[in-house]
């Protein structure tokens, strides 16, 4: 006899889970009570939503499905923040929840709340499980749809009554998940790939544009093989950082509103883009009539229902990246030279390349900068949301996949610093650093005691000017620098850090970033910088690739 708790841990153990993060309440006392004497890893974070950003990383360091566990009302409502930035960012996550007993459904019982309709519109697909007998089945295929085709969050929702009752059940034998209706298309249809490939030869000034489809596809192989065999540029998406070495010659960095000017400036002459895995978020293309204005358009991405969304495509093509790509590669039998495009580019990088002022102030772009030197591609950098994000996208070289982890799509304050822990558990011998600022910080700070109680080395890099502060930038740049509620209070963050038990420095000199980041990486446990930087400090560019990069420079992109 087994109860539908001892059925849900069991069949997270043959799901292969090691790791899951939670934290305890009435209705999943049975699920805890399984998992005193389970073999599985159990993280107490201080908060659910912490729970769902930890699971979050772990997925997107891992490559694997992220597990978080919360009880019933406010519980299973303090995750939602966290399944709706995996949500837009297409991570893999089963998070699992309490739900009062099928008796008392809908009778407004007890820390009751509806969580199946209110994440309806921000997960994959969810659960609410009424008989024991069909959990074993129903975590099966919560897994198996998380985890393929376009990934992204599941929730089970789980009365306290399923989970106590007893039945006699064996797990059956491991056989494939078969879901009527659910058929996601993994090969890209041959003549679509021979279209696309006839465009690539004919085109003079073409230009791929990766997002992060192909490190969910974990494709990236398979790009930079592309990019390196028919000679073609490559400009990333935020997601896509680290798909292809930042240092490549061919790679353009990070497009659009703060990416680089070359990108923009090739995304506005190119004749050809391809789109990789990406889906031509506002935040790239501005204005989208005038987005690439030239180019015809390929897009290659693995749910039919991006293709075509907001920009018209003239060859479309439904599939993983991965095996998408392997396809069009085995197709190549002859390659175009692309010399004066590639020329063209090289002058562009050169004449613009990103910078900032180096006067010996302590600025935020050079602790990015510092860090990057120092770890050289070997570690995993999660950000928070804001500055500090957009200011780690621009100076950190990324020369690998799943070692950029950030909320893109929905911008979450707050997640960085529980998804640094679950990189952390990911990927234990790497070096995971947060770089956060001090707004963000603050909005899991509390996590400091799980990183302390649980000595999770991660270290967090606080950028503090002591502003909210890319919204305190936009005030600057278009509401007369009438600061409404962005500036905040000096908060000694090393003293906090140390009431929890961490180590902890304040920077506030350029000549002590090396040391203090050195400091930080040799200490084996968690540890807090607080560096002190230029309050004022602006991201730049903050341009789209379309219309208003146009206005910028009166269409001449010499």
């Amino acid at each position: 006899m087994k109860t539908g708790a001892g059925i849900l841990i069991e069949g997270l153990q043959r799901e292969g889970v090691e790791t899951i993060f939670g934290y305890p309440g009435g209705v999943v006392l049975p699920i805890y009570d399984e998992l005193y004497e389970s073999s599985l890893r159990h993280i107490l974070v201080r908060h659910e939503q912490a729970a769902a950003h930890a699971a979050d990383g772990y997925a997107r360091a891992s490559g694997r499905v992220g597990v978080c566990l919360a009880t019933s009302g406010p519980g299973a409502c303090n995750l939602v923040t966290g399944i709706a930035t995996a949500y837009m960012d297409s991570v893999p996550i089963v998070a699992i929840t309490g739900q009062v007993p099928t008796s008392l459904l809908g009778n407004d019982a007890f820390q009751e709340s509806d969580i199946t309709g209110i994440t309806l519109p921000i997960t994959k697909h969810n659960y609410l499980v009424k008989r024991t007998e069909d959990l074993g089945h129903v975590l099966r295929e919560a897994f198996y749809i998380a985890g393929t085709g376009r990934k992204g969050p599941v929730l089970i929702d789980l009365p306290k009554d399923v989970s106590t009752k007893s039945i006699d059940y064996e797990f059956p034998e491991s056989e494939p998940v078969t879901l009527r209706g659910y058929q996601p298309t993994v090969r890209g249809h041959a003549r679509q790939i021979d279209k696309a490939l006839e465009l690539i030869l004919e085109a003079e000034r073409p230009l791929i544009y990766a997002g992060g489809g192909v490190i969910s596809s974990d494709a990236s192989a398979e790009l930079i093989s592309l990019v390196d065999t028919m000679g073609i540029p490559v400009t990333t998406t935020l997601m896509g950082l680290g798909a292809v070495p930042c240092d490549h010659p061919l790679n353009l960095g990070m497009l659009g509103m703060h990416g680089t000017r070359s990108a923009n400036y090739a995304v506005i002459e190119s004749d050809l883009l391809i789109a990789i895995g990406a889906r031509f978020d506002d935040r790239v293309t501005g204005k989208l009539d005038t987005f690439a204005p030239h180019a015809k358009v390929i897009h290659i991405d693995i749910d039919p229902a991006e293709i075509g969304k907001n920009k018209k495509v003239d060859v479309p093509i439904v599939g993983d990246t991965k095996s998408v790509l392997q396809d069009l590669l085995a197709k190549v039998r002859k390659k175009k030279e692309y010399d004066r495009w590639q020329a063209r580019i090289r002058g562009w990088k050169e004449k613009h390349p990103l910078t900032y002022r180096r006067d010996g102030v302590l600025r935020p772009q050079l602790v990015v900068e510092k860090l990057s030197e120092l770890l050289k591609g070997e570690g995993i950098i999660v950000s928070e949301v804001g500055q500090n994000q957009m200011w780690t996208a621009q100076y950190f070289c990324f020369r690998k996949p799943r070692t950029w982890i950030t909320s893109g799509g929905l911008g979450t304050m707050g997640y960085g610093f529980p998804a640094a822990m679950g990189a952390h558990f990911a990927c234990p011998d790497k070096v995971v650093f947060d770089i956060a600022g001090d707004g963000s910080f603050q909005m899991n700070i509390q996590e400091l005691s799980t990183v302390a109680c649980n000595n999770i080395p991660v270290k967090v890099a606080i950028l503090n000017n002591r502003f909210l502060g890319m919204v305190r930038q936009w005030q600057e740049l278009f509401h007369d620098r009438r600061y409404s509620f962005t500036e905040l209070p000096p908060v000694d963050f090393v003293k906090v850090a140390n009431a929890y038990g961490v180590e902890g420095i304040r920077v506030e000199s350029a000549d002590d970033v090396v040391p203090a980041l050195k400091a930080a990486i040799d200490t084996d446990g968690p540890f807090v910088l607080d560096f002190r930087v230029e309050r004022e400090e602006n991201v730049f560019p903050m341009v789209p690739a379309g219309a208003a990069i146009n206005e910028m420079i009166g269409g001449n992109v010499e």
